[in-house]
């Protein structure tokens, strides 16, 4: 494609005999004239004229008329040549303007009519060139409605500022809709005054749909993280206190701040088919009747929730008036939406999580998604509650027990005088006790010491044992939980009732409950230590 550049000025070597040509013109005219009145004043004398001074006075003349016309002839060509120049550069213009992908675009700035519009208009708004031609105001119809106020007043301030930048939409004839985006600036005339505006239109809908493309990717992004975090702080509350009123209450809170609800409920299994409200909130005016907490119902006479634990499946109704099933659903026909959650750690129901609605279509999919990622850490939660309440139980018993043992250490130490005779009482004690007992060095972690109940326990004789380390056995299936130990002895109290895992001869772990405090025994500083089984709370874990 040709390019519009400025015309370029003719070259020194024709521009100078131009010069020439005009200085000569003067002097050959000057000397006419000269001649001329000299020729006429002397004719007025009555003096002869020669003929020499009337052959020069010719020439002059001749000269005169030939230069003229020579310069003539020059402006002429110089004419010639500015025209074709502007004739190019209106064609070259036209072949750009015609090729492009942008409009460009020319508008009176007092009438706001199109002066000028190339061929691409036909590309961006559907409609013809010549429509333009016929109403010169017809491109206002091309902006979109809903935008064509707010347009129209832009490009009316724009005759005055000269500043016209903005995006927008266009609206086919045929409905389709696109963006462009469109850049104005003023053509000012001698005194200063905007006559035009001039610009650009350049379709941007591709555009406009990657930028509308990435916010959505950027909103479905920080949506995620959003609810991963909103996740990781529910896990974290679920995680930080064994007790369950404390792993309901955040239950609850979590399940209320993931899913926007008017009712939530923490139904907790008992049994096979009974079911309790542990936790409930309800956005909505108590009713008349307030039924007795905790609620409890069976469900095998709620075939929704019979069908919910037998299936293990969650359930989500968008309008519970099209559930044959509902109206079994005691306190619960109000609800027009419901979404319910089994609770399961272990392949075992450990109850639900529901959600209600009094509108339909009170909940979608996602909401279902996320009801579900917070059922997986609360199931794992009330079961590591429940377990703890258990190894709870079994753990007071044992501290009576060692509360027992510690009640014979006073009496010890208090009779120091008679330190054989309470020697003799704790060796009977230590070795008639049906609880296991044994002695070990604090640092070493060596036996000196153990009774009939700890050899039967673990599967060794006392020979086995004394003189040998805890760490040449392998009886702490974690060394690390010896390390804990020590550690909270160290500062100085007796620790009870640690549930940790010890190893017997056979190889076979034991789930153990695990008492101990510092004592003198020989001169060495030792550890008194009492451990034993808890099966009731072995087969609960198992569980």
């Amino acid at each position: 494609m040709p390019s519009v550049g400025p015309l370029r000025s003719q070259p020194s070597s024709k521009a100078v005999p131009g010069r020439a040509w005009r200085i000569l013109s003067i002097i050959a005219a000057a000397v006419a004239v000269i001649l001329s009145l000299i020729v006429f004043g002397a004719k007025i004398q009555r003096f002869e004229v020669s003929p020499t001074l009337l052959f020069v006075l010719l020439l002059a003349i001749c000269t005169v008329i030939f230069v003229h016309g020579r310069f003539l002839l020059h402006v002429h060509q110089q004419h010639r040549q500015t025209t074709s120049a502007l004739m190019t550069s209106e064609h070259d213009f036209q072949q750009m303007a015609d090729n492009i992908q942008e409009i460009f675009w020319s508008l009176d700035a007092k009438t706001k009519k199109t002066l000028y519009v190339n061929q691409a208009y036909e590309m961006i708004t559907g409609r013809s060139c010549q429509s333009l031609k016929d109403d010169p105001t017809s491109y206002e119809e091309a902006i979109h409605p809903e935008e064509r106020p707010h347009i129209l007043a832009k490009l009316d301030e724009a005759t005055r500022t000269g500043l016209f930048d903005e995006r927008f939409r266009v609206v086919w004839p045929g409905g389709e809709v696109r963006w462009v985006s469109v850049r104005g600036f003023p053509v000012r005339d001698l005194d200063g005054n905007i006559c035009r505006l001039v610009g650009t239109a350049q379709d941007i809908t591709a555009q406009k749909q990657a930028e509308e493309q990435v916010a959505k990717n950027l909103a479905l992004a920080e949506s995620a993280w959003a609810e991963s975090e909103a996740l990781r702080k529910a896990t974290l509350a679920l995680t930080q206190d064994l007790r369950m009123d404390f792993v309901l209450d955040a239950l609850l809170q979590s399940l209320t701040e993931l899913v926007s609800c008017e009712c939530a409920r923490i139904w907790l299994l008992e049994g096979d088919t009974r079911l309790f409200v542990a936790r409930e909130k309800l956005r909505r005016e108590t009713p008349k009747k307030t039924p007795n907490y905790p609620q409890t119902l069976n469900t095998v006479d709620i075939p929704i929730l019979h069908r919910i634990l037998a299936s293990q499946k969650s359930v989500l109704l968008s309008d519970t008036k099209k559930e044959a099933d509902w109206k079994a659903f005691k306190n619960h026909s109000h609800l027009r939406s419901w979404l319910c959650v089994p609770l399961i750690a272990a392949h075992r129901t450990l109850g639900l999580l529901a959600v209600g609605h009094t509108q339909p279509d009170g909940f979608n999919s996602e909401d279902l998604r996320r009801t579900q990622l917070l059922a997986i850490p609360a199931a794992v939660a009330i079961q590591n509650s429940r377990l703890y309440e258990c190894a709870s139980i079994y753990g007071s018993e044992l501290e009576k027990r060692v509360n027992d043992l510690h009640e014979a250490k006073r009496a010890l130490e208090q009779a120091e005088e008679g330190r054989k005779v309470s020697e003799d009482k704790f060796q009977k004690v230590f070795r008639s006790s049906p609880v296991p007992f044994s002695i070990t060095t604090v640092n070493e972690g060596r036996f000196l010491d153990v009774n009939g109940a700890f050899e039967l326990r673990y599967g060794y004789s006392r020979a086995e044992l004394i003189g040998h380390t805890v760490h040449e056995l392998k009886m702490w299936e974690d060394p690390a939980d010896r390390s804990l130990m020590l550690a909270q002895l160290q500062k100085g109290g007796p620790i009870r009732n640690i549930v940790t895992r010890l190893r017997m001869k056979s190889g076979d772990i034991k789930l153990t409950a695990y008492s101990a405090d510092r004592i003198h025994f020989d001169g060495l500083e030792c550890i008194l230590a009492v451990s034993e089984d808890v099966p009731q709370y072995e087969q609960c874990y198992k569980n």
